[in-house]
């Protein structure tokens, strides 16, 4: 750990859990998936970092976006233990945040756009669509919804292939 901690510093699971807006039962689940890692007092009962709240923020924040925690846990693993995270730290995190997000971004535009096209023709079957998916051609590229799951219509030829 490093430097001497103040009192102050560092908060008991329940003044933790308060302060975080999380009930105590999830913050032990955080622990026991490797996202936080709360000091021990000699007692054994744990001891949190006041630093411990923008992680404990950071978690809500990527859960809100859709990440699962083992992503979260893989975003995370560069912050630093025992120590505040920089502003640095944080835009280095945030920067490869930020990229998974433009592309869901991009993948949902492209979505609502399809769905517009689609939505236009009338005909809403993918079977009978003329437009994008002549003869069922996009069903040879595998189950769901091809093309708004990122192939393109332009991509796979009219047998199928």
């Amino acid at each position: 750990m490093a430097g001497k901690l103040r009192a102050g510093d560092v908060l008991s699971i329940g003044q933790f859990a308060q302060r975080a807006g999380l009930a105590v039962s999830a913050l032990r689940y955080y622990e026991a998936e490797g996202l936080i890692a709360p000091m021990r007092a000699p007692s054994g009962q744990r001891r949190f970092r006041r630093a411990d709240i923008r992680r404990v923020s950071f978690i809500r924040i990527a859960q809100q976006f859709g990440y699962t925690l083992p992503q979260i846990k893989a975003l995370m693993a560069g912050l630093p233990e025992g120590r505040t995270p920089t502003a640095k730290d944080w835009r280095d995190i945030s920067a490869l945040f930020r990229d998974t997000l433009d592309q869901r971004i991009e993948t949902l535009r492209k979505m609502r756009d399809d769905l517009d096209g689609c939505i236009g023709c009338g005909c809403l079957s993918l079977e009978k669509c003329k437009l994008y998916n002549q003869q069922d051609k996009a069903a040879t590229r595998g189950a769901g919804p091809r093309y708004l799951m990122g192939d393109r219509s332009d991509e796979i030829s009219e047998t199928g292939a």
